[in-house]
């Protein structure tokens, strides 16, 4: 993109107050064409007729700012338009030749090459900056060391990254570079020891286990890898919600998937949404029955005095 050059003085010149102001508005259109296509100052005929009127032509020609074809003037840069063209009085002294522009777009357009190439080649050697058939230069000759890790080590692990720069704590005196954890180890400490850190290990805390021993006995049988956020949004609903409530609930969305749900955390938005159970329900885990006087509101307990009131009158006893 190129651009049409207006000095800052131009709209108080006398050539300008000359030509009026809807005039100069068809010599700041056309000098943007002018630019745009790099005509270096040349306007055809149907362009200026395109933007503007005859009588504005003829005025922007009055008053020196268009030369038509045959014009005098003495700049040896304006040229001689074809008949029916203008042509714009000193355009080449503000703005650049077609030369010139195209120039410079070509080496711009070789800078962003280069630059493409150079972005491209450092995207490689980030990716693997040990192999052989990247071109980098090599400032010394100093052969490879010898028993070098490969390549892929190097990358994913380096010593510098997890702790591993130094013995740790686990790891003791014989430390390992693996990223798999040691099968003959647990993956969590115990609960008595951290009861709250579940992390992302699939083993179910006790706290949660009668509510998985549960719905596995009712055949809802799904994954129970969870992340840490889960297993305590998954613990306050069992807080709050009875195990039977849950299961059944869970047999319910089990029965009407589509697809048998994989892991446990498809119940959970519905298991949120479930209401809280009152400590001491007939519902809750471990509860015990509570007495039927004890349940009923008050109109219902009087209607049930009533009706043994009604048993034990003496018409009953004679009978």
């Amino acid at each position: 993109m190129t651009w049409f050059k207006v000095d800052d003085t131009f709209y108080g010149h006398p050539k300008t107050l000359k030509a009026g102001n809807a005039a100069v508005g068809l010599w700041v259109k056309a000098g943007a064409y002018a630019a745009q296509h790099l005509t270096e100052g040349m306007i055809p005929g149907v362009v200026a007729q395109l933007y503007g009127t005859a009588p504005q032509a003829r005025k922007l020609v009055a008053a020196g700012l268009w030369h038509e074809h045959g014009h005098t003037c003495p700049r040896p840069r304006c040229q001689q338009p074809a008949p029916g063209d203008y042509y714009m009085h000193d355009f080449l002294i503000y703005n650049p030749t077609r030369a010139r522009v195209e120039d410079e777009r070509a080496r711009s357009a070789e800078r962003q090459k280069r630059g493409r190439e150079r972005a491209a080649e450092q995207r490689t050697q980030e990716r693997n900056p040990l192999d052989p058939s990247a071109n980098t230069e090599r400032i010394d000759d100093d052969p490879p060391p010898e028993n070098r890790e490969p390549p892929a080590n190097q990358i994913e692990f380096p010593d510098d990254l997890a702790g591993q720069g130094s013995t740790s704590q686990r790891d003791g005196m014989d430390p390992s570079r693996s990223p798999r954890p040691d099968p003959s180890r647990p993956a969590v400490p115990p609960l008595e020891v951290q009861p709250a850190s579940y992390g992302s290990t699939p083993t179910v805390p006790p706290n949660l286990r009668p509510l998985c021993d549960a719905l596995t006995a009712a055949g809802v049988v799904v994954e129970w890898s969870l992340a840490e956020a889960d297993w305590f949004r998954l613990e306050a609903i069992v807080k709050r919600t009875a195990v039977p409530a849950l299961v059944d609930h869970a047999r319910e969305q089990w029965r009407r998937a589509r697809s048998r749900p994989r892991s446990v955390r498809y119940f959970l938005p519905g298991w949120t949404a479930l209401p809280s159970v009152p400590a001491g329900a007939p519902t809750s885990p471990g509860a015990d029955v509570i007495p039927l006087d004890a349940a009923r509101p008050g109109r219902v307990a009087r209607a049930a005095d009533l009706f043994a009131a009604a048993l034990n009158s003496p018409q009953e006893n004679a009978q």
